[in-house]
């Protein structure tokens, strides 16, 4: 093998030292400009509300303006392929949901959370388990619930999103976290028509945020059993356990992401970080998510690609189960 000339080798690292000495300089200038923050999903979602007070807070930190804009559709993909193939200098970055994880195990996209570059997390939502009080079976605690379902296989009714939905994930969850066997009844869209299954009596139980399912719980249709996730809701329903802590390994909650492009800059990346931990850990916005019933949730990135895998392997399983598991 032939040697490379000394020129040739000073050449390089002398351009090595260039590029590198660039790359300070932008960073240490960095933000110059108005950053573009890019939010997946509609405006006025659950998404959407739980991101803009951090971008606010994030923004303020940074000293600069970034504004939101929506990229909906195709299950997020429309937004996180134009984050993906963003340019990778900082003035791009954007927000990823559950369906980061999902999309790929489902087919409905070739990437994942480990081709951006992850910054933190900022909240989490938990899916909860809610009783009918219309049905003929309307449970008053979620162990009446499945000891019902397991002394009666298959009976147990179970509103849910359509198949491959956060909820419906929860759902199932739920029900391989207690080993019961109940009839899983998907809806063809997400919370608002599993709220309509229940409050009506048309299932014993249905799987959905708890936004979505308090007007029927203040009107008295339906009852609040167990939630999915890591800790206990915030009052009114402090009193409402967790799965966890009757005993189940069952817990499902989807939670917000703040990614930027790959190759993003280690200096970049690190200040877009640390503004976006400050935020994240604001006490006002924890006021405010607590208010929209969900909880702080803050992951460094160097925590967010192992809390991912391990969420990742229990959804593969699922999915696997049901048939839909599309990644090989």
């Amino acid at each position: 093998m032939k040697r490379l000339p000394v020129v040739v080798l000073s050449a390089v690292m002398l351009l090595s030292i260039v590029v590198l000495r660039n790359e300070t300089q932008a960073a240490d200038q960095y933000p110059e400009k108005t950053i573009t923050f890019i939010v997946p999903i509609e405006a006025g979602s659950d998404g959407d509300i739980l991101a803009r007070p951090v971008v606010q807070k994030a923004a303020a930190s940074l000293g600069r303006n970034i504004v939101v804009v929506n990229k909906p559709g195709g299950a997020s993909t429309i937004g996180y392929l134009e984050l993906l193939k963003s340019k990778p200098d900082g003035y791009t970055i954007g927000m990823g949901t559950i369906t980061l994880l999902t999309n790929k195990l489902q087919g409905l996209a070739t990437f994942d959370y480990h081709d951006f570059t992850v910054l933190g997390t900022f909240y989490a939502c938990p899916n909860n388990v809610f009783g009918s009080k219309k049905s003929k079976r309307p449970f008053k605690t979620i162990k009446e619930a499945i000891s019902f379902a397991k002394a009666n296989p298959g009976e147990l009714s179970i509103a849910t999103g359509g198949i491959g939905q956060s909820i419906w994930i929860g759902a199932q969850a739920f029900i391989t976290g207690t080993g019961i066997n109940a009839n899983v009844i998907p809806q063809a869209g997400a919370g608002a028509l599993v709220v309509t299954q229940i409050a009506g009596g048309h299932a014993d139980l249905g799987v959905l945020s708890l936004p979505a399912a308090r007007p029927q719980i203040e009107a008295g249709n339906i009852s609040f059993l167990a939630s999915l996730g890591s800790k206990r809701p915030p009052a009114p329903y402090s009193d409402v356990p967790t799965m966890l802590e009757l005993g189940y390994d069952a817990v499902w909650e989807s939670f917000g992401i703040v990614a930027g492009p790959p190759n993003l800059p280690p200096a970049i990346a690190e200040k877009l970080a640390k503004a976006f931990a400050v935020a994240a850990n604001d006490p006002e916005y924890h006021k405010f998510i607590s208010g929209l019933f969900c909880s702080p949730f803050y992951l460094p990135p160097d925590k967010i690609v192992p809390y991912s895998d391990e969420r990742r392997k229990a959804v593969r399983n699922i999915m696997a189960k049901a048939n839909i598991l599309k990644e090989k």
